[in-house]
């Protein structure tokens, strides 16, 4: 099929059809499939609900709130964070210097380890980066995206 030979129509449907794959692409790719958009995290059922379809179990009632800008320069322990954050899909960068809202909750499943917390970085209601971490001295970091 040339593509002078299409009618106009014709062409329309191909453009929409290309259009459509690459939003299925995107999706597929975004967050190993996972995107916020699909849960609705302005609620704290919805940030529960995306936990969950990442298989952490999270305690709604133990919910955190805080408001932060995000440094302009990643330097040091931020800049290690965004590279978690890229590993996993995320990238803080094109957010640096915004305000942004962290949500923290408990991870109830987490092999009975109740000092493991889940955090979920927000910007305009949507998710730009995550991690699960242990308060411990001894503790550990890593993404909220299960390799």
């Amino acid at each position: 099929m040339k593509l002078k030979s299409l009618t106009r129509k014709q062409l329309a449907v191909v453009i929409v059809l290309a259009a459509a794959l690459l939003a299925l692409l995107v999706l597929l790719c975004s967050g190993n499939g996972i995107l916020s958009a699909h849960y609705n995290v302005v609620t704290t059922e919805g940030r529960v609900n995306y936990l969950a379809a990442l298989g952490w179990e999270a305690d709604a009632a133990s919910e955190t709130v805080q408001e932060i800008t995000l440094p302009r320069e990643f330097d040091g322990v931020f800049a290690d964070y965004n590279a978690l954050q890229r590993q996993q899909g995320f990238d803080l960068a094109p957010y640096a210097g915004l305000p942004c809202t962290i949500y923290t909750y408990r991870v109830t499943n987490y092999g009975g380890d109740d000092t493991v917390l889940a955090q979920l970085y927000l910007y305009r209601n949507r998710i730009i980066a995550g991690d699960i971490h242990s308060t411990a001295l001894d503790g550990f970091m890593h993404g909220i995206i299960r390799k």
